[in-house]
């Protein structure tokens, strides 16, 4: 499919004044609200920014379209409408459907469709297209070059296209997306013995290390450790996560383990070089499993993984869900 016209203009749509790219509040951190005043129509459908009393709205559609991830659907719309401060992202809705866009931090060239969802009562008129040309015409305005189907870290739903998800795969070859990258999930069943051996807390006892769930009070110096020896991204991630456990020595963090950051999935984690072959992340990845059970849940999503071995063997996790990144050039 050929590019979209340099005024932003899908083909066939009327854009109304105060249209994408048109409005205030476009800066860092505008959400919902912000950015286009009025709206975009490609084809029959009215796209339009979405306000506060459109998100209620938009996880009931998460939810109904969402089918792989109907229990998190709508906690995933929250997640990515508070990302963190300096993102530039929207939320564009017709009726029956949304779809979340957001700016990439790390470069400001990229931009990423982060959710696109359309109830099944509504599919097949064409809302799917019509969402993903407005949010394409969005991110043109905030000076992007290239689009993704694809996660955009810290804050995101997932690493692109799940492939079970078929009718969205369709949506974006047809548009003209093409895919450059494979990513996968690992699944731990929550269901198996996740304790804490004896002697294995013996053995961390006897190194001087001790294990400790990190309460509001930790959460700063838990954060501080993580961008320390690895990025802002994390960091983010650590400090918003519903859960996470770490290791001490000497009154220094060496290791952590986080969940929920993502709704629902387990990560990141990580322990410092100079502790490592102590054994750290198979004990703290356990006790943060325990805790994604004791809420419910029977299974952890372990995301965008990389040690597939380390996974399968500490938790017996397998590799289940595969994904597929997408871009566009948007020039």
């Amino acid at each position: 499919m050929s590019a979209l016209p340099r005024n932003g203009t899908a083909p066939g749509a009327d854009v109304e004044p105060g249209g994408p790219g048109t409005g205030p509040g476009t800066g860092p951190g505008a959400g919902p609200g912000a950015g286009p005043g009025a709206g975009s129509r490609s084809g029959a459908h009215q796209v339009r920014v979405a306000g506060p009393g459109d998100l209620e709205a938009a996880r009931a559609v998460a939810a109904a379209a969402l089918t792989l991830d109907a229990a998190e659907a709508p906690a995933l719309v929250d997640r990515l409408a508070a990302p963190p401060a300096d993102r530039r992202w929207t939320a564009l809705v017709t009726d029956g459907g949304v779809v979340m866009t957001s700016m990439s931090h790390k470069d400001p060239g990229l931009g990423h469709v982060d959710l696109l969802a359309v109830h099944p009562e509504a599919r097949g008129e064409g809302r799917g297209r019509a969402l993903v040309r407005a949010a394409e015409e969005w991110l043109r305005g905030q000076g992007a070059r290239e689009a993704r189907f694809a996660g955009n870290p810290p804050c995101y739903a997932w690493p692109g296209v799940d492939v079970r998800y078929t009718p969205a795969a369709c949506l974006a070859e047809s548009l003209g997306y093409e895919r450059y990258h494979v990513a996968w999930n690992m699944t731990a069943d929550l269901g198996v013995d996740l304790s804490d051996g004896d002697d294995e807390l013996a053995r961390l006892a006897a190194a001087g290390v001790s294990l400790r769930a990190a309460g509001a009070d930790d959460r700063a110096r838990l954060t501080a450790f993580v961008e320390e020896h690895w990025n802002e991204r994390w960091a983010w991630e650590a400090a918003n996560a519903s859960g996470a456990h770490y290791a001490e020595r000497d009154g220094r963090i060496i290791a952590f383990a986080a969940w929920g950051a993502r709704p629902g999935w387990f990560g990141p984690m990580g322990t410092a070089e100079a502790a490592r072959g102590l054994g750290l992340g198979r004990v703290l990845l356990r006790r943060c499993l325990a805790e994604q059970r004791a809420t419910g849940q029977a299974e952890s999503q372990i995301g965008w993984v990389g040690p597939l071995r380390f996974y399968s063997r500490a938790v017996g996790a397998r590799a289940e869900r595969v994904f597929w990144l997408y871009r566009r050039d948007l020039a």
